[in-house]
């Protein structure tokens, strides 16, 4: 199993070049599976999640290949509607796959995404919005077995969902695209790469309106072609290298990005005390002095997003006063916060609220990654900490930091992969 030695006291400073957002190359993919023709899809990312789901679309028979950042895909080989345990396990974002089939073939058979139990997690409402445009679905040894009305064809219908969710607005959206009449969607998910989704369904013939706002509307067609597109900027991997900059007193320039994505972390970091510059494709973070403190209250888009909340939290150790941070999202999402303290950080937990009083410095410790932003709060922090660190579990970080060593290093950052096991 690879770690990360990293020795610390770097100030991280330099220029990153920004990959495709992980979160929005996902839903194109499975969207691909709509298009009767074929699809084109470019600057996607190479990360583990990415090439799961690519094979787990190839192992339904589809023609689908990446080169580089550009991936071609062609459905016409199609010769089954089924989704694997043993892939769908790692992904959440795999029952992505189940709209798309159910959709244009009329049946689908999807593992139910890492064992996850139907109830309160948020895939109950794919199923439940599939339902209301006259699917059956039944849930058998763990899988979804999803078949559409008599005639093969969804129907569209008035639906809203109990809350807001990003993979089931995409998981619907694309379902809608195909279904017979007109569906609307209430209380949809306002995330980027919601709407980028829904830009690429439009180019592939798709006819949506409300696109970015919380009811969308979409009229099904009888059939969708292929096209050519582009994964919007990563938002996370953005915020993720500018906080680095904002730990270590650094000057962190990304490019291929965009300031508009990431709109309420730059806000935060100007509260913290950083010089915050930006362009057309570019974002700059310069910190000269030790952070300030901050409170942060994670919310759906456009709110403060939850991935972004364990690399402020990191940021936020270092800064002159106490911070308080509330997590609306996850339920589970301070397993970072044992891992920080054991660099020398301050953070008590309570619930959904974690208080962090802020400390000179970090100091090297080892530690474990326990998530994949969690993991690049780690990274950071031993980057800023005293001493030489060593990160276990690194796995995580691999599902949606592309080629992340290189960017480090680029970035000033004294970072080794090693392999446990030689």
């Amino acid at each position: 199993m690879d770690q990360f030695l990293i020795t610390g006291s770097s100030r991280i400073a330099g220029e990153v070049t920004i990959s495709g957002a992980k979160n929005a190359a996902l839903p194109l993919l499975a969207a691909m599976i709509l298009a009767e023709t074929p699809t084109t899809l470019h600057n996607v990312p190479s990360l583990q999640d990415v090439r799961t789901l690519i094979e787990l679309i190839g192992g339904m028979g589809i023609n689908i290949q990446k080169q580089g950042d550009t991936v071609t895909c062609d459905t016409k080989s199609i010769d089954n509607f089924y989704a694997p345990y043993d892939l769908v396990k790692t992904m959440r974002a795999s029952i992505l796959v189940l709209g798309p089939l159910l959709a244009r073939f009329g049946e689908a058979e999807v593992s139910l995404p890492g064992g996850c139990a139907i109830g309160s997690r948020p895939v109950d409402q794919h199923l439940k919005a599939f339902e209301a445009m006259g699917a059956t679905i039944t849930v058998e040894n763990g899988y979804v077995i999803a078949q559409a009305p008599k005639g093969g064809k969804l129907l569209g219908c008035k639906f809203s969902f109990d809350m807001v969710t990003v993979g089931g607005t995409e998981n619907v959206i694309m379902a809608a695209a195909l279904a017979k009449g007109t569906t609307i969607l209430g209380n949809c998910a306002l995330e980027p790469e919601v709407v980028d989704l829904a830009n690429m369904l439009v180019a592939m013939g798709a006819k949506i309106s409300g696109i970015g706002t919380a009811t969308m509307t979409i009229e099904g067609v009888e059939r969708l072609h292929g096209c050519e597109y582009s994964v919007v900027p990563d938002r996370i991997e953005t915020g993720s290298y500018l906080a680095g900059a904002l730990m270590t007193r650094g000057d962190v320039l990304t490019k291929n990005t965009s300031a508009l994505l990431l709109a309420p972390v730059l806000e935060k970091f100007e509260d913290m005390g950083a010089i915050i510059t930006t362009g057309e494709d570019w974002i700059r973070a310069q910190m000269k002095g030790r952070p300030k403190s901050v409170d942060i209250r994670t919310q759906p888009h456009p709110g403060f997003p939850t991935d972004m909340q364990a690399q402020v939290m990191a940021i936020a150790c270092l800064a002159d006063g106490t911070s308080t941070f509330i997590e609306n999202i996850f339920e589970n999402r301070y397993m970072h916060v044992p891992e920080l303290n054991r660099l020398g950080a301050s953070i008590q937990v309570d619930g959904h609220t974690a208080v962090v009083k802020g400390v000179e410095c970090f100091t090297a410790a080892p530690v474990m990654a326990t998530d994949l932003r969690a993991s690049m709060s780690l990274v950071m922090a031993v980057a800023a900490a005293e001493g030489e660190s060593l990160i276990d579990r690194i796995y995580h970080i691999d599902r949606g930091y592309e080629h992340v060593e290189d960017k480090l290093r680029a970035l000033g950052v004294n970072i080794e992969r090693i392999n446990s096991n030689n």
